[in-house]
């Protein structure tokens, strides 16, 4: 093959002019897509939900705006009586909260478990010398044997 420096079929002009080319067919075909995309979706849309009636719908908001209004003046009329301030002595209020502070305190013991501790039986400590004076020797040696049996 040839050993020179690799010609191109196109100079760089015509490239450029194909490139650009080239990209403005392309954006012309996303954006036809895009709109293709938008189409099929409405008209899913449109034969999924049908559209809404809304020709009635100003009469029924006049309708429950003048319901609305109806209850509010029937809570309006309806009076409620005054509640009057009643005096409390320093002294009333201390024994309210003694005798709060007291009940609280019995209620508080009555109402807990009563657990009974159970004592520990716990094996007396022998003197460890005696039991091994006991032991030692053929006598405390028969006993072990005879224990085993």
């Amino acid at each position: 093959m040839s050993e020179g420096p690799k010609q191109t079929k196109y100079t760089a002009t015509r490239r450029l002019l194909l490139k650009s080319k080239l990209l403005k067919k392309a954006i012309s075909m996303l954006a036809a897509e895009k709109e293709q995309n938008k189409r099929e979706r409405d008209d899913a849309l449109n034969e999924r939900v049908p559209p809404l009636n809304l020709s009635g719908l100003s009469a029924q908001e006049l309708q429950i705006q003048s319901l609305t209004q109806k209850i509010w003046e029937m809570k309006g009329t309806k009076q409620r009586s005054k509640l009057k301030k009643v005096k409390k002595s320093h002294d009333s209020k201390f024994d309210a909260l003694t005798e709060c502070k007291l009940s609280s305190k019995s209620d508080f013991k009555a109402n807990l478990k009563t657990v009974k501790k159970e004592d520990e039986k716990k094996e007396e400590v022998t003197d460890w010398r005696k039991n091994v004076e006991a032991m030692s020797g053929m006598e405390g040696r028969k006993k072990l044997f005879d224990a085993g049996q």
